[in-house]
């Protein structure tokens, strides 16, 4: 009895150890398994192609890099079919750290804030924008330096197509955009996209070194390919409203009312375009006096068709011939990348646009003087009438007098001395 119960104890522990050494097998194979899962991703990873942004200014590299990181993100994001009240408080944010890649462009801390994703991405839709272009249009080479300022000296850039315009903007400027952007939205819906106010395509702030910088980024008032050779800020004001001289002694500047009535200038547009400009105009100005809103501009830019094709003929002449060198010209699209806008437009000639593109281009009519394109656009919206300006209104209305026609006025005056000024300068 003892044997046989010696033989059972002796069965159990054998069947024990093939249980614990099949159980130890099997969890190597496991093992081995996850590892060659693991070096098959790791290889995968190693393979791919990182996108490197390029630029002087470290902010500029990091929009780059937040731009193109949010386009992707929301590319995922399923396209909802209305947008609700908290997508116009919503933001999406990410912060990078030890950030050992591509470290001679990028600074290695930052953060990235986009604000309103859907919201932004809903305009740029309804504005005819691709975000596949977008993105492009904005990382794919650094942005451009503009010795262009606005109001208070903030800083722009343009992207390197020139379609874009990117403005460094203070955090009272994104307040005032949080506060009117559900309206905006939806005045651009009712409107459908057909307007002169700025169209607003994205928000940010960018965090580098501990500080904070907002940017928004709009469509170009100008062409991408038709050089502006004369620039105006109209606001129907007359009050101190001439370009100064250092203003002046710029490449490109920037002339006021009071130079635009001194040139003896005259915006010659037919009159079809003349009375669809004028209707977008009220409808705009009207909704600007309803938010509050005043102190905006109309951006006036001219080409001069003549002279930009004498221009084209003597640079051509000055060239020296180069074979081989020719790239085609321009700037193409990578055969692997998406198409892009303004690269599958059908060939332009002198004077002409595509108003998919240049979306404020009027043509002069056929009996001006000259033939020119005027690009049109209202810009600088975000300035609330506050207790702030009501005390400067007073303040110019002691200095110049009652009469005066000082910028400082309340909205639903800043806006019809506005609609009223701009009808008097087209012809």
């Amino acid at each position: 009895r003892d044997r046989r119960g010696q033989n059972t104890v002796l069965a159990i522990t054998l069947s024990s150890v093939i249980l614990v050494f099949n159980i130890m097998a099997s969890a190597s194979s496991i093992a081995a398994n996850i590892a060659s899962k693991t070096k098959t991703k790791k290889k995968h990873f190693v393979a791919q192609k990182v996108k490197l942004f390029r630029a002087s200014d470290p902010l500029l590299s990091v929009l780059m890099w937040g731009v193109n990181h949010s386009i992707n993100e929301l590319s995922h994001v399923q396209i909802p079919i209305m947008l609700m009240p908290d997508d116009f408080k919503a933001y999406s944010k990410i912060k990078v750290d030890n950030h050992l890649f591509n470290k001679e462009n990028m600074p290695s801390h930052f953060k990235f804030k986009e604000y309103c994703p859907l919201v932004f991405r809903n305009l740029r839709e309804r504005f005819g924008i691709d975000d596949q272009d977008f993105s492009n249009s904005l990382t794919r080479s650094a942005p451009l330096n503009s010795d262009a300022q606005g109001r208070s000296g903030a800083r722009f850039h343009t992207s390197y197509d020139k379609r874009y315009v990117i403005k460094i903007i203070s955090s009272e400027d994104v307040a005032e955009m949080h506060n009117i952007l559900k309206k905006y939205h939806q005045f651009i819906v009712e409107c459908h996209g057909n307007t002169l106010l700025p169209q607003f395509l994205g928000m940010y702030r960018l965090t580098v070194d501990g500080d904070e910088t907002y940017m928004i980024v709009t469509r170009n008032v100008f062409s991408h390919r038709l050089s502006v050779y004369k620039k105006y800020d109209l606001k129907g004001s007359t009050v101190a409203r001439e370009a100064s001289d250092k203003e002046k002694a710029k490449e490109l500047p920037t002339y006021k009312d009071n130079d635009f009535i001194n040139d003896g200038m005259k915006i010659c547009i037919d009159g079809e375009n003349k009375k669809m400009f004028l209707e977008k105009l009220k409808k705009d100005v009207e909704f600007l006096a309803q938010l509050k809103l005043m102190d905006y501009s109309l951006l006036v830019g001219i080409h001069d068709v003549e002279r930009a094709e004498q221009e084209e003929v003597e640079s051509e002449d000055n060239e020296p011939e180069e074979e081989g060198e020719s790239d085609g010209g321009g700037i193409g699209t990578p055969p692997d990348s998406p198409s892009n806008t303004l690269d599958s437009t059908k060939p332009l000639g002198p004077g002409e646009f595509d108003p998919a593109i240049d979306v404020y281009a009027i043509k002069s009519n056929d009996n001006a003087t000259k033939k020119e394109i005027y690009f049109m656009a209202i810009i600088d919206i975000l300035q609330h009438y506050d207790a702030k300006k009501k005390a400067a209104h007073a303040a110019k209305t002691v200095k110049h007098g009652a009469g005066a026609e000082i910028s400082t006025v309340n909205p639903e005056q800043y806006s019809k001395r506005f609609y009223d000024f701009i009808t008097t300068i087209l012809s």
